[in-house]
This record gives C-alpha cells, structure tokens and sequence, in this order.
C-alpha cells in the first residue's frame, strides 16, 4: 500500500529525517554516558537514554518507509468542487429543526500525514473526508462511518485552499 502524500508532505518528511539522523551522534554518547553511572538494573538514566534514541531510530524507520513507498498526488481542484486543502464550511441537518439553527463548522481536508481533528484538518481518508471530496458546494452528503451508522452534512461554502508547508505532520 502507497501513501498518498504531497510533494510537501514528502519535503517536510524529508526535513524531519535529517534533523533524526543529526540527533543519533549526541543519543549515542547520551547511552553511553549514562552507562558508565553503574547498575543498569537501578540505571533510571540509561533506560531514559534507550528510550529516547529507539524512539529516533523508529521515527526514522517510518520516515524513511513512508518516504519509500509515498505515491505523490497533486493538489488542484475545480472551483466550487471540494478538493484537497480546501476549506469547506459543513452543516448537519437536523430533521424538524431549521436550516438557520443547524449546527455549522469549518474543516479543512488535508493528507493523513497532517490530519489534526483537534485545529479541524480532517483527513481525505476519514469518513467525512472521503464524502465530501470531489462533492459540490450545496450538495447534501452522507458520511459512512460503518456498515450502520451514517448521517448527512450539508457543504454550504467551499473555499479553496493550497497546500500549506505550515501545516505540521503528525509526529505518528
């Protein structure tokens, strides 16, 4: 399987490789100084120090990966059509209460690498990134959530976005 990523997402991985690798030297006599402080069952600051550099090595591991097998898609889209790194102003109709009082949100729908539910950069993985894409402003959606549970949204305003090399990755 490929991860879909941008030419960003990929720069910004790449950057954050370099920056891992520049840590290893220092990681490393970290280790073995805190190995020479005695017992290593007792040794709080050489488990610390283990710890903290096969973090690294496992970030890089993953950088590395995702990098290898990354699959990079562009980032235009249509106007009026939802695309990736728009800004997407969404209502969930609610039967047998207005349209003015329906509960409205902005989201934004980004790459895996940088979904951030909590600053509303919804993934175009997600359910609701994956029913919105490609979607048309005042266009009702059902978002699938499973086999189960589905409910509609409402794109109300579609503004167009680019591909923001401030949006961070996610550390994992």
């Amino acid at each position: 399987m490929h991860d879909e990523l941008t030419k960003v997402d990929i720069q910004k991985m790449k950057a954050e490789l370099e920056e891992c690798r520049n840590k290893l030297p220092k990681l490393r006599d970290d280790v073995k100084t805190a190995k020479g402080f005695g017992d290593l069952s007792e040794n709080d600051e050489y488990r610390q120090a283990k710890r903290e550099i096969n973090a690294v090595r496992s970030r890089i591991r993953y950088l590395e990966n995702m990098i290898k097998t990354a699959k990079v898609i562009d980032t235009k889209s249509v106007e009026g059509v939802v695309g990736l790194f728009d800004f997407i102003t969404i209502q969930y109709p609610e039967k047998g209460v207005p349209e003015s009082e329906w509960e409205t949100r902005e989201i934004r729908i980004v790459t895996t690498l940088r979904n951030d539910v909590f600053n509303d950069c919804i993934s175009k993985e997600s359910p609701v990134g994956k029913a919105l894409l490609g979607k048309y402003e005042g266009e009702t959606v059902m978002v699938h959530v499973n086999d189960t549970t589905a409910y509609p949204i409402k794109i109300v305003i579609i503004k167009k976005g680019k591909d923001d090399e401030n949006l961070p990755i996610s550390s994992y």
